[in-house]
């Protein structure tokens, strides 16, 4: 699914093409995502100007003089900027539609996107409200980690996972920086010292700018904002490596599931 670079990618390719533009039409051709398109969103934004395009963790914040519009990829979402004039396919569910002559697509083939409107502040909606530090942001650091995790016995993979301890790290980035910070990902987070938790904060930071450079990861529907896949895959080191050799040490790479989520790891490296 796509995770936080994936996301920022997306947010990088589509803010240029949306800000300053003003928004003609809405068009819902399927309200039944993740959760109902409100039908307020086609009634109150056209006519309004977009302000802005940020991301808040997983999510994407277009922004208006009289609300915001929360947009989630899910699973299988993207966005795109097309033609007004280019039909719609299957699984196209939400055009946002621009005075330019072109429209914010969303095509979201299992339907675990959403697309949301609130005229309230979006960081005190329900879903952004309870988020943790942004990865790539200053208030993410060794000591908030080592401060959130002490006497938890959840592996620490999970831990980093927890979007109320840090903001939008995903399953793949999580084993890669796992990996880089030669953490075992089972091991309890309660039980590692501060010193490493300031190798796993350096490690997350590297591992996302780094994704984010390649425009993110395509491991089966992700493209961005202009319909390229990323190519941040060609260069896992450990994700979906199960039984390759180790690029460090040699040895094979093993799979376990941790939180329910495939995880991927090095037996030697990583402690």
């Amino acid at each position: 699914m796509p995770e936080l670079p994936e996301v920022e990618t997306t947010c990088r390719g589509i803010a240029p093409l949306l800000s300053g533009r003003r928004v003609t039409s809405v068009h819902v051709r399927n309200p039944h995502l993740r959760w109902p398109v409100p039908p307020a969103l086609a009634r109150e934004l056209p006519g309004q100007r977009v302000s802005g395009v940020t991301r808040r963790a997983k999510f994407l914040l277009v922004e208006s003089p009289v609300g915001h519009l929360i947009l989630h990829l899910g699973m299988s979402g993207s966005l795109r900027v097309v033609s007004r004039d280019l039909a719609p396919e299957k699984h196209d569910h939400l055009d946002v539609v621009m005075d330019d002559g072109h429209c914010l697509r969303l095509r979201d083939p299992r339907r675990f996107g959403a697309a949301l409107w609130t005229t309230e502040d979006p960081f005190e909606h329900p879903l952004l409200k309870y988020l943790g530090p942004e990865p790539l942001e200053d208030d993410f650091n060794a000591e908030w980690l080592h401060q959130l995790s002490r006497r938890r016995r959840v592996a620490v993979k999970s831990f980093l996972m927890n979007s109320k301890v840090v903001a939008g790290v995903g399953n793949i980035y999580a084993s890669e920086a796992l990996f880089l910070a030669g953490i075992h990902p089972g091991r309890p987070a309660g039980r590692i010292s501060v010193k490493r938790y300031q190798g796993l904060v350096g490690a997350v930071r590297e591992v996302l700018e780094g994704a984010i450079a390649a425009g993110g990861t395509t491991l089966r529907d992700f493209v961005d904002s202009s319909g390229n896949p990323g190519y941040f895959s060609q260069k896992l080191r450990v994700y979906g490596r199960q039984h390759e050799a180790c690029e460090h040490c040699g040895s094979a790479v093993r799979s376990r599931v941790i939180g329910q989520r495939a995880t991927y790891y090095c037996p030697r490296c990583q402690r």
